[in-house]
């Protein structure tokens, strides 16, 4: 019997990668998209609805027909700056959303939920590296919202026996390596494909937001962790509610981290162009280091990030983005 999976958010960065994941392991990826952000291209390894999570009947009707064994929820909005300037638009979304979501699936006795966190939910680290049981303390609406929806699906759990995985992702970065699908946002707000767009002439500079933390280089240090990786462990963390009907809720990362110039330079190195940067103030909030400690997941889920070098991450995300130039231009580079 074939096991649909409705994947919310399918169309986005993550999900389509998620949903390739899927596939290579028997599954049939169901994406939910109201394509607001995400892409009808990147949806190629199972059907496509456009709808929303905040329309019950959309959902009723997603459930009715494909009967999916779990949902992995993706669907949210997650820019830092957007969600400070329009709260409102971030709570019903991301929280009203995400409550109708799971009120489906309780209609539709689903009882299997994996839901994308972020390190945001931590807030300024009082520690490094980032364990799961450092107080979270988030510092904007966005990380408020993934918070909240953390707390109110572990209270769905305890009331209606709704399995859950929270997956708090550090910084995804990188594109499938077979060059099928990569990340394509609007605005784009991620450091690598803004580096990545510099070099192909596509903006004029990337912003190198603040060059006096207390880092080795005096640039802000996070740990990027490959999409597919990140991809790959939603798939074990499915397999784990199978099995084991327990709950979890783990980090996501590389236990390693970056500086901004050290990424600058891994891609100055793989693309062989200079990029073209301007020193730029703090952004309020930055934190100087976002590392995970991702111990839990590597024990409970038995996953490994396969990507750790910054400079094989940025190659994918090189290769992706270029032959993307490529497909525009009509002119290989």
């Amino acid at each position: 019997m074939t096991d649909f999976i409705l994947v919310t958010g399918g169309a986005g960065y993550i999900g389509s990668h998620t949903c390739k994941a899927l596939a290579a392991r028997g599954y049939v990826p169901v994406t939910l998209d109201n394509l607001v952000y995400g892409h009808p291209w990147a949806v190629q390894w199972g059907p496509l609805i456009t709808g929303d999570i905040t329309d019950a009947s959309a959902l009723d009707r997603v459930f009715s027909e494909y009967h999916p064994a779990a949902v992995i929820h993706f669907a949210a909005f997650a820019y830092v700056g957007e969600s400070v300037e329009h709260p409102a638009k971030y709570y019903q979304n991301n929280v009203a959303g995400s409550i109708s979501l799971l009120n489906a699936m309780r209609r539709h006795g689903c009882r299997r939920i994996i839901f994308s966190s972020t390190c945001a939910t931590y807030g300024i680290p009082q520690e490094v590296p980032i364990a799961e049981n450092h107080p979270q303390s988030p510092i904007n609406p966005y990380g408020r919202s993934k918070l909240m929806m953390e707390q109110i699906i572990q209270d769905y759990g305890n009331a209606y026996g709704i399995q859950h995985a929270i997956l708090r992702y550090f910084n995804a970065a990188g594109a499938d390596p077979d060059g099928q699908i990569g990340e394509d946002h609007n605005p784009e707000t991620h450091l690598i494909p803004i580096i990545l767009q510099t070099v192909l002439g596509q903006r004029s500079h990337a912003d190198v937001y603040g060059t006096d933390y207390q880092t080795p280089d005096g640039t802000a240090i996070r740990d990027y962790i490959h999409v597919s990786d990140l991809a790959s462990a939603h798939v074990l963390a499915l397999k784990f509610l199978t099995d084991f009907r327990r709950n979890l809720c783990v980090n996501l990362g590389t236990g390693h981290g970056y500086s901004v110039m050290e990424v600058i330079q891994a891609a100055q190195e793989i693309a062989g162009m200079p990029v073209n940067y301007r020193i730029a103030d703090r952004r309020p909030g930055d934190p100087p280091i976002l590392v995970a400690k991702p111990d839990q997941a590597y024990a409970i889920l038995g996953w490994k990030p396969d990507f750790t070098d910054i400079r094989t991450t940025v190659s994918t995300a090189w290769n992706w983005h270029r032959s993307r130039q490529a497909d525009i231009s009509g002119r290989p580079l």
